[in-house]
Order: structure tokens, then C-alpha cells, then sequence
């Protein structure tokens, strides 16, 4: 099957375009901290993480672009840069322990978000896919992000040209299923099917899961956390979509519509039965350690009152089957 209009997939000319648009950045620019990258791969969001992307909150700000940011800042929130880097810190160290190689972006002051560095590109089978993110702050992220990718030898296998998809409203299930989210906001309808035409393309299903802009993206409200098992808030997400993952012999835990704007689903898979998660969902954690997963809590609260959590602020750039 070709590529949609607008999409770039591996060894079309759509790709050399969006290459060609990385060499616009100027050649000062620092490159990734870290190892050259052994491999670029991702078939399922519960294999075992061996490489992930991170940026340092050096200029996090509360940008009021979605509704728990809002919400934080009408409480009187301010973000502490110092206490910011001391939990970017301590997640670093919790990936280390847990053997995962940490790449690091330079962080940028016209990117107060780009420590969450899950919405600018999302990692396939095939090497990464470039986003086009929505919010006019982080639309440079992806070429950011790409640029300094290409210094450690990750593959561009394709790029968003039309709409705009955020890495947040994307899911690789296990291989052969991916769960696109659309908003209509962050995530629109053209972004949804350009990535789904590349996903469908390769034979594998695609989910597109329409809700409502409150919810920012799709891991605020849905997240695997290992073979076969979800985190859901089944308080808002629709029956159809649950019966989709029944069909898909997707296992859900529940999670309340509370729980979930507090980021109780946004936890990130180590692989392995093992996960990390912030602090403040004692009913979901408790839960999955009863089911025998390991979770290690972190403290992110500088984080998740901006809207993003443990997920939210890593990329995984390479998994492998246990």
C-alpha cells in the first residue's frame, strides 16, 4: 500500500523532504550527550527498555495549553526549576538501575516543554517517525530532536507532512497493533490517518480512538503496562473502544477519572513486569504489585502539574523481547 498524501515513509521522496529540512538548523548546534545508538526499534510498549530519549527541565515552564496545566496554575502553581531538575535527576538514576541507556537533548529556551519528549516522535519498528505536535511551542521540536538524533545513528523511517500527531496519542500495543488517540486538538484527523496509513501500510491494525480535548492526549487516559494488561480510565473512555481492546485480548485495570487526572495511567513499562510511575496513585500501584509487577514511585509532581508524567517525559528509542 502507498503512503497517504502527506506522509513519508521509508525510501519515499517525502522523506528526503523532511530530511532536507533538518539542514535549515544551524551547524552550532550540540548534539546528544551519550553512546552512539546500537539499534532503533520498538515493536511493543512492553518489551524490555534498553534506550530512551530524555531532555533536562533546564527551561520547564507551566504553559497553559491544557486543562490540569490550567488547573494548577489557577491554584497558584508555579514551577521550581531546581526541584524540577532534582526529579529529572532521580528519574535518570531509576532508568540506570534499571539498565536503560539515557540519550540527552540540549535543552532549548523556546522549548519550555521539550523535557517531554514523548510528543515529537515516536520510535517503530522501522526507526522513527517524525510528529508534527500542535502546540505552536513545540512545533520545532521534532527537528530539534531529529537533528541530534541522526548524530547517533537513529534512522528516520517516516514523517508526519499533514496534520498534526503529538507521540502522546500513540500506542504500539504489541507488534501488529497500534492505538492512535485523536482530540481533534493536540492529535486531528488528518494527523491520526497519516500515521495509521504508514502503521496499515506494513500490515498491521490501527485503532483510532476519538475523545474529548479535556484529556490532552491518549496516555493521560489508556497505557500498557505489559503483555496483554492496560491501565484505563474506564470512567470516560468509550465502550466501543473497550470492547476493541477485548477483541485485541487487552486486559484493563480501572482506573477512575480522579486517579487519571493525577497521570494514574501515564506509568512507563520498563519491561519485565517491572514499571515506573510518580508517587500519587496509591489504589493503581497497589494494584499492580498485587498482580506481581514492580513498581518503582518517583516524586514528579513538578512535572504531572504541568501535565505530564513518567511516560509524558521519556522516548524509548529501542525495546527487545524478553
Amino acid at each position: 500500500m502507498e503512503p497517504a498524501a502527506g506522509v513519508a515513509r521509508l525510501g519515499s521522496d517525502n522523506k528526503n523532504r523532511c530530511l532536507m529540512k533538518l539542514d535549515f538548523l544551524t551547524h552550532g548546534e550540540r548534539g546528544l550527550a551519550g553512546l552512539r545508538l546500537q539499534r532503533c526499534h520498538v515493536s511493543s510498549e512492553t518489551d524490555r527498555l534498553t534506550d530512551v530519549l530524555l531532555c533536562q527541565p533546564t527551561f520547564l515552564e507551566p504553559v497553559p495549553c491544557c486543562s490540569v496545566t490550567q488547573e494548577s496554575l489557577r491554584d497558584g502553581f508555579a514551577t521550581s526549576v531546581p526541584q524540577a531538575l532534582v526529579q529529572h535527576r532521580a528519574l535518570q538514576a531509576a532508568l540506570e538501575r534499571a539498565g536503560v541507556r539515557c540519550h540527552f537533548l540540549e535543552p532549548d529556551p523556546a522549548m519550555p516543554d521539550m523535557c517531554f519528549t514523548r510528543d515529537a516522535l515516536v520510535t517503530t519498528p522501522w526507526g522513527l517517525f517524525a510528529l508534527n505536535p500542535a502546540a505552536g511551542h513545540r512545533q520545532a521540536e521534532a527537528v530539534h530532536a531529529l537533528k541530534a538524533l541522526r548524530g547517533i545513528g537513529a534512522p528516520l523511517a517516516a514523517c508526519v507532512q499533514r496534520g498534526t500527531a503529538e507521540g502522546g496519542d500513540i500506542a504500539i500495543v504489541k507488534p501488529g497493533l497500534v492505538i492512535i488517540g485523536c482530540s481533534g486538538e493536540r492529535t486531528n484527523e488528518d494527523g491520526a490517518e497519516s500515521v495509521a496509513e504508514v502503521f496499515r501500510g506494513q500490515g498491521w491494525d490501527v485503532i483510532v480512538y476519538r475523545f474529548d480535548q479535556h484529556f490532552l492526549h491518549l496516555d493521560t487516559q489508556f497505557a500498557m503496562v505489559g503483555d496483554g494488561l492496560a491501565l484505563a480510565c474506564t470512567d470516560v473512555l468509550s465502550d466501543a473502544f473497550l470492547a476493541d481492546l477485548a477483541r485485541f485480548g487487552i486486559e484493563t485495570i480501572a482506573v477512575s477519572y480522579k486517579e487519571a487526572r493525577s497521570l494514574g495511567c501515564n506509568m512507563l513499562s520498563l519491561g519485565d513486569r517491572r514499571l515506573l510511575a510518580s508517587e500519587d496513585n496509591d489504589r493503581v500501584i497497589a494494584e499492580l504489585r498485587t498482580r506481581g509487577y514492580q513498581v518503582e514511585t518517583l516524586a514528579l509532581d513538578q512535572f504531572t502539574r504541568c501535565g505530564g508524567g513518567v511516560h509524558c517525559l521519556t522516548m524509548p528509542l529501542a525495546r527487545v523481547a524478553a
